[in-house]
């Protein structure tokens, strides 16, 4: 009868322990049943407070160069970067305060270079994001990730961070994206469907938080049927001990 009791326990156990079907983690799905979402126009990032900046002067008059540069290694790096003060400026030695916040990199590079070439004519700019990171949180590789190219897709970060665990909730993913004074603006979506691309949850920007959330049944899952076999396997073996053990015991 304990016997008996105990296979029985044991086929409900395994009973509850299923697969992670394609349906529920698989990527670029065609179906009608999942979210369908509009294509939507790239928008460049655009400067906020407490971003950091960082440019390369270009002129013919290299004494003035060396002079215009001197000091822009900070702690061994390559360059010294610029913050963007709360009144949206940053401070660059030799101009006066320079306001960038709400321009893209290319509007903040000319209006630089508009500063510079009024005492060096021939002067030359180029201007990029140093802090061009993301985070992701969740059931996934949590970290800071570099952005390593205009225009990276949620594909591209997800895959840098080892992709996301067949736990991870598919269905929710969460962006919490930075905006200029306002609350941070969440974008939730289905990451399921192949209509992702293009749309407005597409692109990683600077700044990103990236959430997964675990869905509630994980527990009971497995992520392969080998990995489900060697369940299967695993207590059938404590099953037997269990047996032996009783049958041992007076």
């Amino acid at each position: 009868m304990k016997r008996c009791h105990l296979i029985v326990v044991l086929a409900a156990s395994l009973l509850l322990t299923g697969c992670y079907p394609f349906r529920s983690v698989g990527l670029l799905q065609e179906r009608d049943n999942l979210p369908q979402y509009e294509k939507a126009e790239y928008k460049p990032y655009r400067i906020h407070v407490n971003d950091e900046v960082v440019y390369r002067l270009i002129t013919m008059d290299e004494t003035i160069s060396k002079v215009m540069t001197r000091g822009q290694t900070n702690n061994g790096n390559d360059v010294n970067s610029y913050r963007v003060f709360s009144d949206g400026t940053i401070d660059i030695p030799f101009l006066e305060p320079v306001r960038v916040e709400g321009l893209t990199i290319e509007e903040a590079r000319q209006t630089l270079e508009k500063a510079f070439k009024e005492i060096i004519p021939d002067a030359e700019i180029k201007l990029s994001l140093y802090n061009k990171t993301f985070t992701v949180l969740g059931d996934i590789n949590a970290g800071t990730y570099n952005i390593y190219r205009d225009k990276l897709t949620i594909y591209q970060a997800l895959a840098m961070t080892g992709d996301l665990r067949d736990g991870g909730d598919h269905k929710h993913v969460r962006i919490i994206r930075p905006t200029d004074g306002k609350d941070p603006e969440i974008l939730d979506f289905d990451i399921r469907t192949n209509t992702l691309i293009d749309s407005k949850y597409y692109y990683v920007y600077p700044n990103d938080v990236i959430y997964v959330s675990r869905t509630k049944g994980s527990f009971y899952k497995v992520s392969s049927y080998s990995a489900l076999l060697g369940l299967i396997t695993s207590s059938l073996s404590l099953l037997v001990s269990v047996i032996n053990y009783t049958t041992l015991v007076p």
